[in-house]
């Protein structure tokens, strides 16, 4: 049944950001890599923009 949860989607591919790394502890000298240090942002960003294409397409 949670298989059927839009909202254990999102959690699931958001883990898939932070699977790829998302903070290590005494790296902060690092280069900023988008993937690893704004996964979650993207992840809400790509959803949301599907929500509001998506409102748009039912009201028509």
């Amino acid at each position: 049944m949670s298989s059927r949860n839009p909202l254990s989607w999102f959690t699931r591919w958001a883990d898939w950001f932070e699977e790829r790394g998302v903070y290590v502890p005494g790296e902060e000298s690092r280069a900023v890599d988008p993937v690893r240090d704004f996964g979650w942002l993207m992840a809400s960003w790509v959803v949301g923009v599907a929500i509001f294409i998506l409102l748009f397409a039912l009201a028509v």
